[in-house]
């Protein structure tokens, strides 16, 4: 019964290709649709005797909630566009053959494979004013002590956070810039040095404008992420203002209950100015 399932699939799939994902398409619209759903019934106060604005007046009306979206509009801009560069600038080195090649893609792509929370501690440990960076340049001399160690966690310009998506993300972008080289081949770069096109000029005018779509892609989802996510943020982010996750997860574990309404418009406006945001990135392109 089940080959037979499959078999049928398969068959459909060929003229319809969108119907064989039917299955998992469904699954995430359950998820993901269904969430959304749930969070805009709760900003709107739905179960609680009826429908209510007041919680969506009371975020957009609150000084703090605009500093916390400020930051995390800083946040996912530098993170995603320091990626972006350094993320093309290896996929362009990389996929050059040269004698340990294979090392190197290697190294370039272990951390992917490390969670945030962990590198994000990892990123405590390293750079905070009592960690390990802090302690060495302390005992060679370079500063007096470890308070003598500029603010790189816990900081107003979120450096730390910025620093932990741009090493964990890099990866991500460069590998499906190699990916898409691969596909593309040698052949337009080839034909436009025919043409008398010097190497960077083939490159510039030629290779880059084809890697532009999926650096574009790529890019919009290291900033749904980045702009989205709250372990980093509350790990390596100062108290005040935090970023606009963190913020909604105080507002939902609050033992008072009355706010749980304003931690789902919260959560509701960050899905908004992402999904914003990347559509215009989209059209864009």
């Amino acid at each position: 019964m089940a080959g037979s399932a499959t078999s049928a699939i398969e068959v459909i799939g060929r003229g319809h290709p969108w119907l064989s994902l039917a299955p998992a398409l469904c699954v995430i619209a359950v998820l993901f649709g269904g969430g959304l759903v749930l969070g805009l019934a709760g900003s709107l106060g739905m179960g609680r005797g009826g429908v209510s604005l007041d919680a969506w007046i009371a975020v957009l009306s609150e000084g703090r909630v605009w500093r916390s979206l400020g930051l995390s509009l800083w946040i996912a801009f530098a993170s995603t566009a320091l990626a972006c560069l350094i993320g093309l600038g290896a996929a362009l080195l990389l996929r050059r053959r040269f004698p340990g090649q294979g090392l190197a893609r290697l190294l370039f792509q272990i951390n992917l494979t490390i969670p945030h929370a962990v590198g994000a501690l990892g990123i405590l440990w390293l750079l905070s004013q009592s960690g390990f960076v802090s302690r060495l340049s302390a005992g060679a001399g370079l500063i007096d002590g470890p308070a003598g160690f500029p603010a790189l966690t816990q900081d107003r310009f979120a450096i730390g956070i910025i620093a932990h998506y741009v090493w964990k993300e890099v990866p991500f972008i460069g590998l499906i810039l190699l990916a898409n080289m691969q596909s593309l081949g040698d052949d337009p770069e080839s034909a436009a040095r025919s043409l008398g096109a010097s190497p960077f000029a083939a490159m510039r005018l030629v290779l880059l404008p084809l890697l532009m779509p999926a650096l574009i892609r790529a890019g919009a989802i290291v900033f749904a992420f980045s702009f989205g996510a709250w372990e980093v943020p509350v790990l390596l982010g100062q108290s005040a203002p935090v970023a606009l996750p963190v913020l909604a997860w105080q507002r939902f574990t609050d033992p008072d209950l009355a706010t749980r309404p304003e931690a789902m418009a919260i959560a509701m406006l960050i899905a908004l100015v992402a999904a914003l945001l990347i559509r215009v990135a989209m059209v864009r392109r």
